[in-house]
């Protein structure tokens, strides 16, 4: 009886068993789980910012942008000390262009009857795009190659910006921005799109 339990028990686990296909090595080809999770683990920042820009953040931040005056309502939400990053698209007035630090330049823009001071690079500060576009810390290696996303996904921003220089001043212009905001203030404004003209 034990016996014939025993090759009972046997069959259905070879039953159970999935036979996998085998590489030119002679390595089992393993299938791709169906809910596996897109990771980034093998990839430098840069090609992540480069395979993922259209993905998560150009189609977001132009479908998902708040308006200037929703990112304004929204950033009382955020709790003191704490952060928060969204799309936004505004419109205004360029009022000023800084290139004294020719690595960090950026434009003032009034916006809503407010100054805002909008970054272009070429070197960016902040996490704005990277937080405003979700990326997360659990889909990176470790905390080194989640800081240096930041980095690539800035470098990429600047690429996408038209020549920006004192000629703009006194000219009306839309942007897309990536925003960093505090509770009730805004941290940091990054141009994602930037185009002379109205709306």
């Amino acid at each position: 009886m034990k016996e014939k339990m025993l090759v009972v028990l046997l069959t259905l686990m070879l039953a159970a068993c999935t036979v996998v296909d085998l590489d030119a090595n002679g390595n089992p080809i393993m299938p791709k789980d169906p809910h596996a999770q897109p990771g980034y683990r093998d990839q430098t920042p840069q090609q992540i910012a480069e395979s993922s820009w259209a993905s998560r953040v150009q189609q977001p931040a132009e479908k998902q942008a708040l308006s200037w005056a929703d990112m304004e309502t929204k950033s009382h939400t955020v709790k003191t000390g704490g952060s928060a990053s969204v799309f936004v698209r505004a419109s205004g007035t360029v009022t000023a262009f800084d290139n004294s630090n020719e690595r960090e330049r950026s434009l003032t823009m009034t916006i809503n009857g407010k100054p805002v001071k909008v970054l272009i690079g070429p070197v960016l500060r902040g996490n704005a795009i990277r937080d405003a576009a979700g990326f997360r810390f659990e889909e990176f290696t470790n905390q080194v190659q989640y800081a240096q996303l930041t980095k690539a996904l800035n470098r990429h921003a600047v690429q996408q910006l038209p020549t920006v220089d004192a000629s703009w001043v006194g000219k009306p212009a839309q942007a897309l921005l990536a925003v960093s905001m505090g509770a009730g203030t805004v941290d940091d404004a990054v141009a994602l799109q930037l185009q002379q003209g109205n709306p």
